[in-house]
């Protein structure tokens, strides 16, 4: 089972730990990101894309973003996807 979490967007951050707020730049390089969202879709992110065979997103509009879906549910916090690639 694939379990996710919903991080709405507020100021431009999200909870990523539940004491502790991220900027949601940070979600784009982080590799618990799947998805982010803006009104009426979902963007697949860059993180998640660049290790997936597509390896292909369109760019995120920060701005437009509502909230962030994330699978790290144990609450580890901001990984960065630098860490895998290299």
């Amino acid at each position: 089972m694939n379990m996710v979490r919903t991080l709405p967007v507020e100021k431009g951050t999200v909870a990523c730990l539940s004491d502790k707020r991220e900027d949601i730049e940070k979600c784009r390089f982080c590799v618990h990101s799947v998805r982010f969202v803006i009104p009426g879709r979902e963007i697949p992110s860059p993180a998640r894309a660049f290790c997936s065979m597509s390896r292909a997103t369109e760019e995120v509009d920060l701005k437009m973003v509502i909230s962030v879906v994330c699978d790290d549910i144990r609450e580890e916090g901001f990984r960065t996807i630098m860490n895998v690639i290299s």
